[in-house]
C-alpha cells in the first residue's frame, strides 16, 4: 500500500508518497515554489486564505503524481499536518466565511486575557493547561464581536488540517489534540470545556464530530478524487498539528523524549505524561497524537514565532542571496558576531514574554565595521539564543531533555545555526531525513491500521548525523550577553 501525507505549512504545501511495505519515500513534491503570501491588514494581524490552501494542496498532490515513479491508483490513505491554532470558519452549505486567522496572528490577546481572569487562572490552568491567550477559542471571540452577522452564520469552527480533509471527504471531524491546541479542550473532564464555551457563549454544536487522531475521518469523494488523479474513496485516517507531527515523524512518543523544529516558526516538543503545565503560560501543553484519557501523553512547546521568517527577512532585505550563500558567508564571521545582536521577536505576540509584541531588533551595529554577513550570522545567534531562553523556561517546568531529535530542513541546514543551536543550550542534536509530509503519511499508515504499532511505523528511521556541543563555554557567554541586551530593551520598551 501506498500513503499520501499532506504538510500544510505556513509558506507552502509539502507532499509525500511513502510506500509502507518499504518504509521508502517514493517521491515528495512543495506547491507554491515562493513562500505562500501572510495577509496582513493591521499590524499584529496575520491571515492566510482558505481556499488558496485547498488550492496548493490540489497543485501539490498533481505535481507529486507528474513525478511519474508511483501508481495513484495504489494510494490507500491519506494523512495530513497542518499549521497550528488557525481559525477557519464554514457555513452550513461548507462555504468558507471568511480568511483563516493563522497562528502568529496577536489581536485575540485581550480577549484570552479577558477569559483567563474570568474562568480564573488557577481553574483555567488546571483544566485547559494554557490561558487562552491568543489561540483559536480567543481569535474567535474577535470574530464573535466585530463581526457580528458572519459569526452567526457559522456552522462549523474548524482548524486549518480539519479544513483540507473536508474539502476531502465533505466530513467534518476533529479530535482531541486539535480541540486542545484550540483551548477548548478540558483535560481533567476530558470533554469540551464548559468554561471556555461559558465565557466566550459559544454553541458547542459549532464544533465537529470529535473523532480519534488514528481513524477514518472521511473518505476521498469521487470528484475530488477523479480531479486528483485518486482513487475514490482513499480514507483519511490522520490529522495532527504540525508540531506534534513533526515529533510523531521523529518517533517522539513517549516522556522525556524531544524534537525540535525551525521552520518560520522554531519550537522544542516534548512529551509527558503529567497534565503539566507553566504558571505563566509562556510554554504550552497540548494532547500529543497519542494522548488518550488512560495514558496522557502532553506535548509541551515552546514556540518562538520569530525563526526562519527572520532569516528569510535578513536575505530579502540584504539582495535576496539564496541560503546556500547567505550560510556561507555566516559561517565566515566569528562567533558573536563582533558585537552585532538581533532579538528575532518580529512575528506577533511571542509567548515567552506573556503574549506581548516587541518586535524584531537589531542592536549595536557599528557602521564601520558590520556588513551583510555579520547580520546573518547575529541573525541566525538571535535566533538560537532565543531558543535557549526558552528552554529555561522549559527547565523549570520539569523537561530537561539529554538530546534532542530534528529533521535536518530548514535552519538545521545552516551549520551556523546548529552550532549555535547545540552549544547555546548544551543539548546534542540528531538530525534526521524526515519532514511533516512524510510523518503524515506513515500516521496514515498507523491510522488506517497497516501499522500496528509506533515502532513498526518507523523502522527505518536512522539519524543521518549526530552534533553535540563543543564550545559550550563559549557560547554560554554570547549568550549571557545577548540575554543582557534583551532583558535591557524589555525594560525599557
Amino acid at each position: 500500500m501506498l500513503l499520501l501525507g499532506i504538510d500544510l505549512g505556513t509558506s507552502s504545501i509539502k507532499v509525500a508518497v511513502t510506500d509502507a511495505d518499504s518504509h521508502k519515500v517514493l517521491a515528495t513534491a512543495q506547491y507554491p515554489d515562493s513562500e505562500a503570501v501572510i495577509i496582513a491588514r493591521q499590524p499584529g494581524w496575520a491571515e492566510q486564505s482558505p481556499e488558496t490552501w485547498w488550492d496548493y494542496v490540489q497543485q501539490a498532490i498533481k505535481r507529486v503524481h507528474a513525478s511519474g515513479v508511483y501508481d495513484p491508483s495504489e494510494i490507500g490513505a491519506i494523512g495530513i499536518a497542518y499549521q497550528m491554532h488557525g481559525l477557519v470558519l464554514v457555513d452550513k452549505e461548507q462555504r468558507v466565511l471568511r480568511d483563516s486567522i493563522i497562528w502568529c496572528d496577536s489581536r485575540a490577546v485581550p480577549y484570552g486575557d479577558k477569559a483567563f481572569a474570568t474562568i480564573g487562572e488557577a481553574r483555567s490552568l488546571d483544566h485547559l493547561l494554557n490561558s487562552p491567550g491568543n489561540f483559536t477559542a480567543a481569535k474567535l471571540a474577535w470574530v464573535k464581536e466585530h463581526e457580528p452577522e458572519l459569526y452567526n452564520r457559522i456552522d462549523k469552527v474548524l482548524l486549518p488540517g480539519d479544513f483540507i480533509s473536508l474539502r476531502l471527504t465533505g466530513e467534518a471531524t476533529t479530535h482531541i489534540s486539535a480541540l486542545s491546541e484550540g483551548i477548548f479542550w478540558d483535560f481533567k473532564e476530558d470533554r469540551l470545556s464548559s468554561d471556555v464555551f461559558g465565557v466566550f457563549g459559544y454553541d458547542e454544536r459549532m464544533i465537529p464530530e470529535v473523532r480519534p487522531l488514528f481513524s477514518s475521518h472521511g473518505e476521498v469523494k469521487s470528484d475530488v478524487a477523479a480531479a486528483l488523479g485518486l482513487r475514490a474513496g482513499i480514507p483519511v485516517t490522520y490529522k495532527a498539528g504540525d508540531q506534534p507531527n513533526n515529533a510523531l515523524s521523529l518517533n517522539v512518543l513517549e516522556p522525556g523524549e524531544v524534537a525540535a523544529t525551525a521552520g518560520t516558526s522554531g519550537v522544542i516538543y516534548g512529551v509527558s505524561d503529567r497534565l503539566t503545565y507553566d504558571p505563566g503560560s509562556r510554554v504550552n501543553s497540548f494532547a500529543h497524537v497519542n494522548y488518550r484519557p488512560d495514558a496522557k501523553r502532553v506535548g509541551v512547546l515552546l514556540c518562538i514565532n520569530g525563526t526562519g521568517i527572520l532569516n528569510r527577512w535578513i536575505k530579502d532585505m540584504t539582495g535576496g542571496r539564496d541560503y546556500r550563500r547567505l550560510n556561507e558567508e555566516a559561517a565566515a564571521i566569528r562567533p558573536g558576531s563582533e558585537g552585532l545582536s538581533v532579538l528575532p521577536f518580529g512575528n506577533g505576540a511571542e509567548r515567552i514574554f506573556h503574549n506581548k509584541i516587541i518586535g524584531a531588533q537589531v542592536l549595536d551595529a557599528d557602521l564601520n565595521i558590520h556588513g551583510a554577513a555579520h547580520l546573518y550570522r547575529a541573525g541566525q545567534e538571535g535566533i538560537a539564543f532565543s531558543f535557549r531562553y526558552g528552554l529555561d523556561i522549559m527547565r523549570e517546568n520539569g523537561m530537561n531533555p539529554s538530546i534532542i531529535r530534528a529533521g535536518h530542513a530548514n535552519m538545521f541546514l545552516s551549520p551556523v545555526f546548529t552550532e549555535a543551536f547545540v552549544n547555546a543550550t548544551g543539548v546534542p542534536v540528531e538530525l534526521y531525513n524526515s519532514d511533516g509530509s512524510v510523518g503524515a503519511s506513515l500516521g496514515a499508515g498507523m491510522g488506517v491500521g497497516i501499522f500496528k504499532t509506533p515502532r513498526e511505523a518507523f523502522a527505518g528511521l536512522r539519524p543521518v548525523a549526530l552534533v553535540e556541543p563543543r564550545r559550550v563555554s563559549e557560547y554560554e557567554g554570547l549568550y549571557g550577553r545577548w540575554r543582557q541586551k534583551l532583558e535591557l530593551f524589555l525594560n525599557n520598551k
